[in-house]
């Protein structure tokens, strides 16, 4: 089962993590050509995923993930 990929704010801190970065940064026009780019495949993932169960990561979030690792450079998943 294909877990919500919804955006939990501010869960943990108690800072915006919109406001710590900077509002011209590249990677905001990166996020919002990836966000369009996953919401298309999103029923593409939907469909690979059993309707019952234990919910897992979204694909999307987990995308996200190892593109930021390509662009920081870290060689590691870990």
């Amino acid at each position: 089962m294909c877990g919500n990929d919804a955006v939990a704010g501010s869960l943990f801190s108690y800072v915006d993590l919109e406001k710590r970065g900077r509002p011209d940064h590249p990677l905001r026009v990166i996020r919002g050509l990836v966000n369009s780019a996953l919401a298309d495949l999103s029923t593409a993932f939907d469909a690979l995923y059993s309707p019952f169960g234990r919910e897992s990561i979204p694909p999307e979030r987990l995308l996200r993930a190892l593109l930021l690792q390509a662009f920081y450079s870290i060689r590691s998943e870990r």
